[in-house]
């Protein structure tokens, strides 16, 4: 229930009152662990890293313009796939900053990088860990919105470089069935 709170907060109200992105711009939005975020080792649990990641792409979404045009149209994105790598512990009430970028995208999906950081002895930017989603756009009528779609949509120019090679292979590595094929649970 607190991400919930989360969210609002920032779809509503914080993420509103930053500045304008474009779509490949880098987002910082900044958060403070709560106890909620905590396991028993009393460090951020990793599941609520994902969570985190959620609420920092929705400011992403706001303030390139991305979540308006979606509400319009009525569509909604869905995490098909995502990965994370852990470096450093998040602790009781440090802050940090989740830094989102649009990586971009293939003919299904669109793909974003997501850093958790904060500063380092030398005040710059450190990684405390890194995660990559992989994202579809749904209708609310049902259906998948297709890539091109979303660039007319949204405005947004192909990316100058393509995606990572490892990150195309890793999606489609990871990758389950659709909806509507069979995908029986049998392990080798």
């Amino acid at each position: 229930m607190h991400m919930l709170f989360r969210t609002l907060l920032h779809v509503l109200f914080l993420s509103r009152r930053k500045p304008d992105l474009g779509h490949y711009d880098v987002a910082h939005t900044r958060f403070i662990v709560l106890p909620t975020d905590l396991d028993i080792n009393r460090h951020v649990n990793n599941g609520v890293y994902f969570s985190i990641m959620d609420v920092a792409r929705f400011d992403l979404l706001v303030r390139s313009d991305v979540f308006r045009i979606m509400r319009q149209r009525r569509w909604y994105p869905v995490v098909v796939s995502e990965t994370i790598t852990f470096r450093k512990s998040l602790e009781p009430w440090q802050r940090f900053t989740i830094e989102s970028r649009l990586l971009g995208f293939d003919e299904k999906a669109v793909y974003c990088e997501q850093r958790f950081v904060r500063p380092g002895a030398d005040g710059e930017p450190e990684i405390y860990a890194k995660g990559f989603i992989r994202a579809r756009f749904l209708r609310k009528e049902g259906g998948t919105v297709p890539v091109s779609e979303l660039i007319e949509a949204f405005g947004a120019p192909p990316v100058s470089d393509e995606l990572p090679e490892w990150i195309e292979r890793w999606g489609a590595d990871v990758a389950l069935p659709a909806t509507r094929a069979e995908a029986p649970s049998v392990w080798a």
